[in-house]
Parts: C-alpha cells; structure tokens; sequence
C-alpha cells in the first residue's frame, strides 16, 4: 500500500519510497512493480502521473485523475508555477545559502539552463576516516529547483563538490562504499519533501508535505542531525 498523502476529485499525491520506479521502463526490466500501477490498482482509478521522481529518490509524487487534469498540471509545472522543495544529506559543509545556476546537457547535447537554490538546515561531523581525513563532514540542505531538469539536484551538488550521500553515479564512490560496508546504507539521500501550487479547478492553494521515511531519518539520527 501507497502513503497517500493528499487527494481530491482531481488530483492524488503519495509518497513514494526511494527505489519504486514510477512507471514501465525498457531500461529498468530488473523490477515488476512500478508507483503508477500500484496506486491505480490501490484505488481502483486510472490516475496519470503529472511529473517524475527518479527512481532513487523519495517523496511527493503527484498524479491525476483524468485527463483534462492531467493537461492542466502539466502547464504548470511548465510554467514554473508550482513550488517544490527537497531535503538532501551531502558530503562536505555546505555554505549557509547559494545559488546553483549550471546549465545541464540533454542525452542529444543540448544544453538547458538549470538553477537551483539552496540552504544548509545542520551540519555533522562524525567519525568515518576516508583518506588522509580522520572524520567526514555533512551537511543536511533544503533545494530548491527554480528549473526541472533531469537529475538536475543530483548534479548540481556534485557540481559545487557536494555529492548526495549514496548518489550514483554523481556521487562520491568511496564515501558511498564507507557508508554501504560500515553502516548497511546505500538509500541515495534525497526526498522531495513539500509542493505548493494553486489548484488548477478552484484556484485554491494545495500544500503538500510527505515526511521522510526510514531509512532517510535512520541516518539522520547516526549524524545526530534534527530538521
């Protein structure tokens, strides 16, 4: 069973664990169970997804449940006009804010602009020896995508050296084994964790907010870390 976490006559929002893919893919055909057939089959609807998670991130995924929706909420998120947020644990101390504004290439080299905005909530210091360094640094940061590119946080972090913990493979290798062999961790650490967007039929506000799942706040407390 699917969390769901927010639905109405139009529109249903789950909280997806880290792993589930959200539909068919002929490049994952090691997996039978995807986010949209479990939730058609959880409420008996057919329901159509109205953006993409990658398969290794948790949190909010939103769907619809007709078409005339389904065409509305794809013009919003088109039109940059529903916020999202996400939560991510990275190597290294973050600075206290900034602005990541690194354009990204598509598969056919196309280069895309790609802007994300982000805050450092906490950072931890534990002991981990990686190399010539005793201990490893972290940092817990809230992002905030002004751009929807794929694996576009992913990248953006290890763009300015802040690799998402247990990201591959934008990640860091070695600090990735550390945590698979010393600690049984290899949930790549990026939930996305709120949406916020004026309802396309009534123009309400809709506010979503999906907490983190187990894994996410298991390592959180080995880090000693608080949202």
């Amino acid at each position: 069973m699917l969390d769901i976490l927010y639905q109405d006559a139009d529109l249903i929002a789950i909280n997806k664990p880290h792993g589930l893919l959200v539909h068919r893919s002929s490049i994952a055909a090691d997996t039978s169970a995807f986010a949209l057939q479990i939730l058609r089959n959880q409420i008996q609807q057919t329901v159509y997804p109205a953006h993409r998670l990658d398969r290794k991130t948790g949190g909010i995924l939103l769907f619809t449940l007709n078409k005339e929706m389904d065409a509305a909420t794809q013009t919003l998120f088109a039109e940059k006009a529903i916020e999202k947020s996400y939560l991510a644990v990275v190597r290294g101390f973050t600075d206290d804010a900034g602005t990541i504004d690194y354009p990204l290439r598509k598969e056919n080299g196309t280069l895309q602009d790609a802007v994300t905005h982000y805050r450092t909530l906490a950072r931890a210091e534990i002991d981990l020896p990686q190399g010539k360094f005793d201990r490893s640094r972290y940092s817990l940061v809230e992002a905030r995508p002004e751009t929807g590119r794929m694996h576009q946080i992913r990248k953006h972090f290890a763009h300015i050296f802040h690799p998402i913990l247990a990201d591959r493979p934008h990640g860091c290798n070695k600090q990735n084994k550390l945590w698979k062999e010393r600690y049984a961790m290899d949930t790549m650490l990026l939930h996305a964790a709120t949406l916020r967007f004026a309802h396309p039929r009534s123009n309400e506000i809709v506010h979503i907010e999906a907490p983190l799942q187990p894994e996410f706040l298991r390592v959180l407390a080995l880090l000693d870390l608080q949202v």
